[in-house]
């Protein structure tokens, strides 16, 4: 019986901290299950960045690096970039042709991230932007997967690529599957002052931290301000220190809720729990990105292969493409 296909991607614009360490290790697992495609989303990158993009190009070296280290395996998944597939942007084009300008507006984030970006002040109302949603479409299309790893908050999304299928395989003849959303299971983590985590706050903790820096940034962890004292009894639940424990330290969660409860253990001796529960769980990573480091050019090899996988799909693809509307 043959897998189902899976196609997600990242923009790099920056070091990945730990919140994206969950969708990675998804990913990992995925690879046992479904033939994967995983991609450098360097165009869309673009969308945000198209003032500034000197960076573009050694952020998808370091984003990729990063995936091998967490566990993305070459050999059963293919890993490439964005703009190496020129097909994703001629079916891009096509679709532009086909899809009403309402069904692009109507998109919940365009608005919402105009409005965030104005704010910064950065204007970002250009043709690309309002597009990106009918770009990820045909990246995902253009390898005719069967299902796409999101969040709830990226549904939305999903479902215009889905519109756009059907309206495709309506107007012409059925290329496109409509591809399924794969929810994934994973808890959002606040940065270390309870905002969303995120660079420009600089609350994030990187997934290759070494250390030092964790330490840091562990001990900058928001904890329950009506403790004055350290036996003074906590609330769990409004630390910061506490959510973090719940994910990586699980099966210690239940004693340190009660001792925080009890007044039995203090902040400082909970933070440095979760320093070295974080540690055991990063030290294996930044060991195994300092072994792809030293293996010159590997990371490129990895995305020429990829690359070449990838155009031969694509490549087909748009063969069907070009078929069904008999240009």
């Amino acid at each position: 019986m043959a897998k189902g296909r899976i196609l997600s991607g990242m923009r790099p614009t920056g070091r990945l901290h730990i919140g994206h360490l969950s969708v990675l290790e998804n990913w990992k697992r995925l690879q046992e299950e479904y033939d994967c495609f995983f991609f450098s989303a360097d165009w869309h990158a673009l969308t945000t960045s198209f003032e500034d993009t000197g960076e573009i190009k050694e952020n998808t070296l370091e984003m990729v690096t990063d995936w091998l280290a967490v566990g993305l395996d070459p050999e059963r998944s293919v890993i490439f970039t964005q703009s190496d597939i020129k097909e994703h942007a001629e079916l891009h084009l096509l679709f532009s042709m086909i899809i009403p300008l309402s069904w692009l507006e109507r998109v919940p984030t365009y608005k919402d991230q105009v409005q965030q970006f104005r704010e910064q002040g950065k204007d970002i109302m250009t043709y690309g932007f309002l597009g990106y949603p009918l770009l990820q479409a045909a990246d995902i299309l253009i390898y005719r997967a069967d299902a796409v790893p999101v969040g709830e908050d990226q549904l939305p999304h999903l479902e215009l690529c889905r519109e756009v299928a059907r309206r495709f395989n309506h107007m012409y003849s059925p290329v496109f599957p409509e591809p399924r959303a794969l929810l994934s299971r994973v808890r959002l983590l606040p940065g270390v002052d309870n905002r969303k985590m995120s660079k420009s706050y600089a609350n994030d903790i990187g997934i290759f931290a070494g250390p030092d820096e964790l330490r840091k940034k562990v001990n900058a962890m928001i904890t329950d301000p009506a403790r004055i004292r350290k036996n003074d009894p906590g609330h769990p639940e409004v630390c910061v220190v506490h959510k973090y424990h719940s994910i990586y330290s699980p099966s210690e969660l239940a004693g340190i809720e009660e001792q925080c409860r009890r007044g039995e253990i203090g902040c400082v001796a909970c933070k440095k729990m979760m320093h070295e529960s974080l540690d055991r769980i990063l030290a294996p990573l930044r060991e195994r990105r300092e072994e792809i480091t030293a293996r010159r050019g590997y990371v490129r090899e990895v995305l020429a292969e990829g690359a070449l996988k990838a155009r031969r799909e694509a490549s087909e693809t748009m063969r069907m493409v070009r078929e069904a509307m008999k240009i």
